[in-house]
């Protein structure tokens, strides 16, 4: 076994209920860990044989690109996406962390993590 962890990827997004989100957007953090079984791609050095984080990271970015009021959801189509495109993930955990949200106090983040497994 094995995982493949992406850490900090930056995006600007436009997610939350408030009509200013909408609006203005905000920065985001998304943290990222998969599990899968690395034995082969350990042995043959081919990337066919392991998890490429340049499609984890694709995948992030693009459902981060689209609209959601809750970070939850956001999270569960990510999540959905690395299940069915990478089919060696077994499990697959994710961070989604909205940077100095409008709540009204001096909050650095929000955060909300959600793991699926097959």
């Amino acid at each position: 076994m094995g995982l493949v962890k992406l850490k900090n990827i930056k995006v600007y997004a436009y997610h939350g209920c408030l009509v200013e989100e909408k609006k203005i957007g905000s920065d985001y953090r998304v943290d990222l860990k998969v599990k899968a079984d690395l034995t082969t791609s350990a042995e043959t050095d081919k990337l066919a044989d392991t998890v490429d984080y340049v499609h984890l990271n694709f995948i992030v970015k693009e459902e981060m690109a689209i609209r959601s009021k809750l970070l939850e959801h956001v999270a569960e189509r990510i999540l959905v996406r690395i299940l069915k495109e990478i089919p060696m993930v077994e499990k697959a955990t994710i961070d989604v962390s909205k940077i100095n949200p409008p709540i009204g106090g001096n909050v650095e983040l929000v955060t909300i993590t959600r793991t699926k497994k097959r």
